[in-house]
């Protein structure tokens, strides 16, 4: 359901409390007692007994002589159903269910009687929520919180009082401050939405156990991120033992695991602890805009740069090297004894200007933060080194994070960098994993902005033969494929494979086949119940002869039917011995998560691949940017590029089969698992060696079940217009640069009059918001023709924003200025509008200037309800109905 009537929950302006009592210690007494104590807006008491609260209480809804537009229920579980339904008939739109103890059936008569009313659920088994700036405490917290602009949603009751109580003592203050409880309507995905666009809310902080409904958690997840920083803890890290899996794949893609490859495609930042939260939300609040990828060090002590260099080293941030030309400008202003090295430093005897000199020289590097160590001394107080150092650690872009070591003599140093917006850190460890936070954090927005096509330019599967495979093996009955299938599937899909030949359980047809492929050869034992061939001896590499085959094959098929008798036993496959000289070993695999969907794995491969457990895992699609990113996150990354006398390997080799393993999921449903271990790759390419493909009729994948929706590829059209080519489709991430042009070709009038906006000049964030979309919520349609250069240009664009409940959609329509009255418009419009009817959109409005006879005559044309605007009278309402 998302934001609908969330206003009511978190801006209401009359409050009842069901169950308001006078009891010290109970629910209803703590929750009338918070809400007395500070709420601004109307206060209703309800309570059969009527206890003495100091005001009239009502025994019952019917008594209260308004509808309350928030409902606090503390009365016993039964009673909640029927509550909840007589609330919805009398008006209210917004309810927190604080009772615990809710059956399965009366959470559903519950959820039942408020949908029908649209009225919102914050609970049940729930503390409340808190929203300090209206005085607002609608929960059994033993604290009020201060007001703020951080927002904090908690899964667990428990973790909302003691944040509470944390962030009291250290006098961090709230936007709003909630919790979820069981989450049965107001969820993450909704509590997203709404603050993602909330003006007070600068940032958002979540604890999270359990996700519902991923996709919609993705969705508003991506646009908050968009908009602010979004940082959570969530509980369930550690491995709960291992778990039987058929394929390496299966039992390395652990959920936690695609959890944090959900997140890092949401754009949000994961940490692992409650203060971590806090340290990662002031860097970005304070830091956000900083992308350096290196750290400078800056102290007046050998020991504290040391720490803070062997915190960098354990946390992957790279400290910078000192350019000659700085080592030479440091020279000139420090002692002769300084360290001439990153981490610098400048001698505990530094008077303020040493620093000043030095923190000068260092910020010219524009490629890395510094971090301002300083211990203190007899020799220059802490708080006049921070004062003679305003003046730079101010300068813009932000460059310097702050270590202020020790308590009281730095108190007053401390003081003055957080009063001037800069970081302040008391260890240096808690400065540089703050500052890795930030680098993930930046890597973390760079993968939102990627929004890959369904088919990835360069790659043109078989589909038709690809299916076809599919078919004929669940037409049989089989759940894996074997391996000659399984390799067939891959080479159709575009990942080169070794040549393979079948042969019966003979071993003198192993010879034959070895004979005809060339020696040496690999033998595999091949049964479609054995998929782990080496757990049972079924695999024998480089046999250089007849003999060598012949005895290989016989002792396999003795040892295969010892270990496993149940198999039954097609053959064997027979494959030349690739051997490459630095070639390395990966896995690429592909299994679906019950919760986000189909899920990509790359990392190291081999026999001992989960020993290893050398892998990262991402969720498609995928383009070439986020494989690239995926292969980095892995140790075996530092391998690929090249080390001493081996090359690096070919990366776009591997880049086309992990897209390939991406675009098998969009396309071919039913896929459940894929497993390639090893995919050899070098210098001059990759190939698979061996593959495993679990296939199911029950479709558990296919573009439907991805987390997040891929590029529309169906939607892009081409027809003619005035005797050219025109081709209508969905904007893409890539089209940024066209999109400036086209923006830059049209009048300022027309963009005032269209949009109502009258800058010359579109910064390039702006631009990616223009153009890096989310498909589910949101669609805009650009015309495109041959330029006169022979390359593509944007001709038009309308675009439709939904709400996230998807009930309406306001419009955006723009033509290129020499274009206007060729009927350009109106084939936009038109197609937008065909495209919201089948979205399943209700309505889409839009606001006209009055002046603006164009645009009212076009949507007139359409069919759209012209009405004055209820807020500007030089406005036009336009609105066209889109569902019966």
């Amino acid at each position: 359901m998302s934001i609908r009537n969330l206003e009511f929950l978190f801006a209401p302006r009359r409050v009842a409390v069901f169950g308001a009592s006078d009891r010290p210690h109970s629910v209803g007494g703590t929750v009338w007692r918070n809400l007395s104590r500070g709420f601004q807006g109307e206060l209703f008491a309800v309570n059969p007994r009527q206890p003495a609260l100091g005001v009239p209480v009502a025994r019952d809804l019917a008594d209260l002589p308004v509808a309350p537009d928030l409902a606090v229920i503390c009365t016993p579980p039964a009673t909640v159903p029927g509550l909840i339904a007589s609330l919805g008939e009398r008006g209210t739109r917004a309810a927190v269910v604080v009772t615990a103890g809710l059956d399965a059936a009366h959470k559903q008569a519950m959820l039942d009687a408020a949908r029908r009313h649209t009225l919102r659920i914050l609970g049940p088994n729930c503390i409340g929520m808190l929203v300090p700036h209206l005085g607002l405490n609608a929960s059994f917290a033993h604290a009020d919180a201060q007001p703020g602009n951080i927002a904090f949603v908690s899964q667990s009751g428990a973790l909302v009082t003691a944040v509470l109580d944390w962030a009291n003592d250290r006098g961090i203050g709230f936007s709003h401050f909630v919790s979820l409880g069981e989450h049965a309507d107001v969820d993450f995905g909704d509590m997203l939405d709404y603050l993602g666009s909330d003006a007070r809310t600068r940032a958002i902080l979540m604890y999270v156990e359990s996700i519902t409904a991923p996709r919609k958690f993705m969705s508003a997840a991506r646009a908050a991120a968009r908009n602010k920083p979004v940082i959570l803890v969530k509980a369930g890290r550690s491995a709960q033992g291992s778990r039987a899996a058929a394929s390496h794949t299966g039992a390395l893609a652990g959920s936690d695991d695609v959890f944090d490859a959900a997140i890092s495609r949401a754009g949000m930042l994961r940490v692992n602890t409650l203060h971590q939260l806090f340290l990662a939300v002031e860097l970005l609040a304070r830091f956000r805009d900083n992308r350096s990828e290196q750290l400078l060090v800056l102290t007046n002590g050998g020991g504290a740069g040391v720490m803070a260099a062997d915190a960098a080293a354990h946390m992957g941030v790279e400290l910078a090297s000192l350019s000659p030309e700085t080592l030479a400008r440091l020279d000139a202003v420090l002692p002769g004894n300084w360290s001439r090295a990153n981490p610098v430093d400048i001698i505990g005897d530094a008077p303020a200007q040493r620093y000043v000199d030095a923190l000068r020289i260092l910020r010219e590097d524009r490629d890395s933060a510094i971090l301002f160590i300083q211990a203190p001394t007899a020799i220059v107080p802490s708080d006049t080194i921070a004062e003679a150092l305003l003046p730079l650690v101010t300068e813009r872009p932000p460059r310097v994070l702050g270590c202020w070591l020790g308590h009281g003599a730095v108190a007053e140093a401390r003081a003055r960098f957080r009063a001037a917006g800069i970081p302040d850190y008391p260890t240096p460890e808690e400065a540089v994993r703050a500052f890795s936070f930030l680098r993930q954090y930046h890597r973390h927005q760079a993968e939102l902005m990627q929004t890959p096509p369904a088919l990835p330019e360069g790659l043109a599967p078989d589909l038709e033969g690809i299916r076809q495979l599919v078919r004929e093996a669940l037409a049989s009955g089989c759940e894996w494929l074997t391996e000659p299938q399984a390799k067939e599937l891959l080479r159709r899909a575009g990942v080169p494979v070794t040549p393979l030949r079948s042969v019966p359980a003979d071993p003198q047809a192993a010879v034959a086949a070895a004979d005809a492929l060339g020696y040496p050869v690999v033998l595999k034992i091949l049964s479609s119940d054995i998929t782990h061939k080496s757990d049972v001896g079924g695999v024998r590499l480089n046999l250089h002869g007849a003999q060598e085959v012949l005895e290989a094959a016989r002792a396999m098929l003795e040892r295969v039917a010892q270990r496993r008798p149940d198999a039954r036993i097609e053959g064997f496959t027979v494959q030349p011995m690739v051997r490459r000289r630095h070639a390395h070993e990966l896995i690429i695999g592909a299994s679906i998560d019950p919760l986000f969907g189909p899920v990509i794995l790359f990392g190291q491969g081999g026999t001992a691949v989960e020993v290893l457990a050398d892998r990262a895992l991402a969720l498609p699609p995928l383009n070439v940017a986020l494989a690239e990113s995926l292969i980095e996150r892995t140790r075996i990354a530092r391998l690929l590029r090249g080390y001493r006398d081996v090359p690096p390997a070919h990366r776009p080799s591997i880049h086309t089969a992990l897209l390939a393993v991406s675009q098998l999921l969009a396309d071919v449903p039913e896929i459940a698992e894929i497993d390639i271990n090893p995919l050899i790759v070098d210098a001059d390419g990759a190939v698979a060696l061996d593959a495993r493909v679990r296939i199911s009729a029950a479709c558990p994948a296919g573009a439907a079940r991805f987390a997040i929706r891929p590029y529309p590829q169906e939607l892009v059209e081409t027809l003619d217009w005035h005797g050219q080519t025109l081709t209508v489709r969905p904007i893409r991430p890539e089209d940024e640069a066209q999109h400036l042009a086209f923006l830059e070709r049209v009048d300022p009038e027309d963009i005032r009059m269209r949009i109502f906006y009258s800058r010359r000049s579109i910064e390039h964030s702006e631009l990616a918001r223009l153009t890096q979309i989310d498909y589910d919520r949101e669609m805009a349609f650009i015309a495109t023709r041959v330029g006169p250069d022979g390359t593509p240009e944007t001709i038009g664009v309308v675009r439709a924003i939904c709400d996230p409940d998807n009930d309406t959609a306001e419009y955006g329509i723009l033509v290129r200025s020499d274009l206007k009255g060729m009927g350009l418009g109106r084939l936009l419009m038109e197609r937008l509008i065909r495209y919201l009817r089948s979205h399943g959109t209700r309505r889409i409005v839009g606001t006209v200037l009055r002046e603006n006879k164009g645009m009212l005559g076009l949507v007139e044309r359409l069919g759209f309800a012209i009405t004055p605007h209820p807020e500007d009278p030089d406005l036009r309402h336009v609105e066209l109905p889109l569902q019966p």
